[in-house]
């Protein structure tokens, strides 16, 4: 469960949030003077018990639809034997939860879940023990049952114990405290069901959409017709028949409007005449990639480097109030979003307050944050709190993108198949040191403070390759620029490098006349069984057809084929090995991905039911990516700008699902929400190379693609 607070709550005492409990001393009187610890190293930051023994949880991480507002409580219910429904959830507050990082990369569990295990276990620890003399027990006497700890006849609950009181208890989580033998979890592996499902299927979930405040106005962005067009006139009297329109906004380059409400709003923004400069900064697409190798490279960043490739190659081939600013928003951020925002209204990050709301969803930093500054900046300039919805039009507009990636990659062969060489160049925009936030639209078009960042995320991860060989070179050249604003895009770098890796140690296997399994566990490294394990695992669900690649033996228009992928996320953790198999129709192009195999280690796994959930949605959605979703645009700006425009994967096309989790209780939890989605497009474009002989080299797979590959091979 998660708590919503009402506004008077939330502004109750300056600022403070009264939860819906009544906490008495020390931690009570913190919260009511807006003073709750925050630092990692406090379990006060993560967890809370009241007199009545409900546990009340901090995170900094929050749910994305992913399903961790029922994980984090599971784990934390599980270390501190309490039943799950008495584990409440506040997430993304900036004034009540640590700051944990931003909600992205899989490390909700393997992160901040582990943070949270840690102080319930240093916080169960020191509960035990003031049982024991409480009870006048020793500690091996002692039961937890429910929260309540016994001892022969004897008995005393959580909420006797401390309930309301400050732990006042450091945490250290390079050495965290010692928790339950995974033998004895009743909650953690267990498929328990998720909290928010019930209330979305029956539509009485509040997502960020449906939050309303007092006193509430509505507002609408009117965006400039291209990228970099200046604002040189606004007639404010075109939208004078508009009812409850409240106030025109502009601002430099952001042009708004405010009414009473979202009708009017809407209304407005679409009747105010405005004019703007003319603006073609963005490339051709026809010459994209063009312009990407030609870009400025900042750096070179060598992401492996073994053995001399050279040589080998030569051998062979809101609101404001009182002077504070409150947010809320479907960031995944919300602990950057305050910064972002005071230092855009030059405002002390302590007036800041940022305060998550879940949203329809988050994969990638979309438009979230960009809509709070829009509300942020309408509600300074009315005085009243204003909230912002943006359209799909504004989404797919003006969110950041996922930027371009290029890769060359070079290999040499021997006369017995073997590969003595390896070498990559991976053309991707450089990371501002130190940064991931993305510069705010509205801040970019008023002219006010913000950082001047390139932020596209951890795009290098998975460039360098989890085989072993004797000369391995991988490079990634950062250029100094890139189209578009850059942000992360559901597992970034991640898929791309991966796609590029797998589709080549594919075609590498092919030139060897290999089994595209074997070749791989050829250059696995022995010492990581649990890679040849996923790996095999996966060959396994599929009943894997032992051949080389590709078929020779169809004939007709519709032919099938089979590819295979493996990925150990960030060559760190999780495994993942994927068989896809796949219908081509020869005549068309088009592609059906018939069914997809999925061999999965996570290490503990937490909510089999909640770990399918993910897996469902990253292979669903990675497959739409690559066989259909592509940014349209032209010099001035996105087309694609709705549904039809920008098609998306439909019921009809969704192939049969198959799953092998590996859990291990005794390791521990590693994240589970976007490793999947890496091996999607190469075991999509292995399966095709299987059955048509021909290599797609560029996603989206899309019918014309194939087919000119075809003719190219012809």
């Amino acid at each position: 469960m998660t708590i919503h607070a009402s506004r008077r709550d939330v502004l109750k005492g300056g600022g403070a949030l009264v939860v819906s409990f009544s906490l008495a001393g020390a931690l009570g009187e913190a919260l009511a003077q807006g003073a709750k610890p925050l630092a990692l190293t406090e379990v006060d930051s993560f967890l809370a018990i009241d007199a009545g023994g409900v546990v009340t949880l901090y995170s900094g991480k929050v749910d994305l639809g992913t399903g961790v507002a029922t994980a984090l409580p599971q784990m934390v219910a599980d270390e501190l034997d309490v039943p799950l429904d008495r584990v409440k959830l506040v997430q993304g507050d900036t004034a009540l939860t640590p700051d944990q990082g931003t909600t992205w990369g899989s490390l909700s569990i393997q992160i901040g879940g582990m943070q949270l295990r840690n102080a319930a276990a240093t916080a169960k620890a020191a509960l035990l023990d003031e049982a024991a003399k409480r009870l006048g027990a020793k500690q091996d006497e002692l039961k937890v049952v429910d929260g309540v700890v016994s001892a022969g006849n004897k008995r005393v609950s959580y909420g006797e114990l401390v309930g309301g009181k400050s732990f006042a208890l450091k945490l250290d989580h390079a050495k965290p405290a010692a928790g339950k033998d995974p033998k004895d979890y009743k909650l953690v592996g267990k498929p328990v069901p998720r909290v928010d499902i019930p209330d979305k299927v029956m539509g009485r979930f509040t997502y960020m959409q449906d939050f309303r405040v007092p006193g509430m106005l509505h507002g609408r962005v009117v965006r400039p017709p291209a990228i970099g067009a200046t604002l040189e006139s606004v007639d404010e009297a075109s939208i004078k028949d508009v009812v409850g329109v409240v106030k025109v906004v502009r601002e430099g380059n952001f042009l708004g409007v405010v009414a009473e409400s979202e009708w009017g709003a809407i209304k407005a923004a679409e009747k105010l005449k405005a004019s703007w400069s003319k603006s073609q900064t963005l490339p051709d697409a026809a010459k994209l990639w063009d312009e990407v190798r030609a870009s400025k490279v900042a750096k070179d960043e060598v992401t492996s480097n073994v053995g001399n490739t050279a040589d080998a190659m030569g051998q062979a081939g809101a609101e404001f109030k009182d002077g504070k600013l409150t947010s809320w928003s479907a960031s995944q951020a919300t602990h950057n979003l305050r910064k972002q925002l005071a230092t855009m209204f030059s405002m002390p990050a302590d007036s800041v307050r940022c305060i998550y709301i879940e949203g329809s969803g988050c994969y990638g930093r979309n438009g979230h944050e960009d809509a709070a500054a829009d509300a942020a900046l309408l509600a300074k300039a009315v005085g009243r709190p204003v909230r912002v919805q943006w359209s799909r039009a504004d989404e797919h507009g003006w969110d950041p993108k996922g930027p371009p990636t290029l890769v060359d990659l070079r290999a040499a062969v021997d006369g017995a198949g073997a590969v003595t060489a390896w070498e990559s160049e991976f053309f991707i925009p450089q990371q501002t040191a130190g940064s991931f936030n993305v510069p705010l639209v509205a801040a970019t078009l008023t002219g006010m403070p913000a950082g001047d960042d390139i932020a596209p995320g951890n795009i290098f991860q998975n460039s360098a390759i989890p085989y072993k060989l004797a000369n391995v070179k991988t490079v990634c050249r950062r250029l100094a620029t890139t189209p578009f604003r850059p942000s992360w895009i559901r597992t970034p770098g991640r898929m791309q490098n991966t796609y590029a890796n797998e589709c080549f140690i594919d075609e590498l296997a092919a030139a060897a006349n290999a089994d595209p399994v074997e070749f791989r566990l050829k250059y696995l490294d022995p010492n990581d069984k649990r890679g040849i394990e996923v790996l095999n695992r996966a060959a396994a669900l599929a009943k894997w057809d032992k051949r080389p690649s590709p078929r020779r033996d169809q004939r007709g228009d519709v032919v099938t084929g089979r590819g295979v992928a493996y990925c150990k996320y960030e060559l760190a953790r999780t495994y993942i090995a994927a068989v896809a198999e796949v219908e081509v129709k020869r005549s068309s192009g088009d592609i059906r991905v018939t069914k997809f195999y999925l061999a999965h280690d996570c290490g503990q796994i937490i909510n089999p039911d909640g770990l399918r959930n993910q897996l469902d949605g990253n292979v669903i959605q990675t497959i739409s990516r690559t066989l259909i979703e592509e940014l349209k645009y032209d010099r001035s700006a996105v087309t694609s700008l709705d549904w039809e425009s920008y098609p998306i994967l439909r019921f009809p096309q969704i192939p049969e699902l198959v799953y092998d989790l590996i859990d291990r209780p005794n390791e521990r939890p590693w994240g589970a929400g976007e490793p999947s989605a890496s091996v999607v497009p190469p075991a999509i474009s292995n399966a095709v190379f299987d059955a048509i002989g021909v290599r797609l080299r560029s996603v989206p797979f899309t019918p014309d693609k194939v087919t000119a590959a075809m003719k190219g091979a012809a």
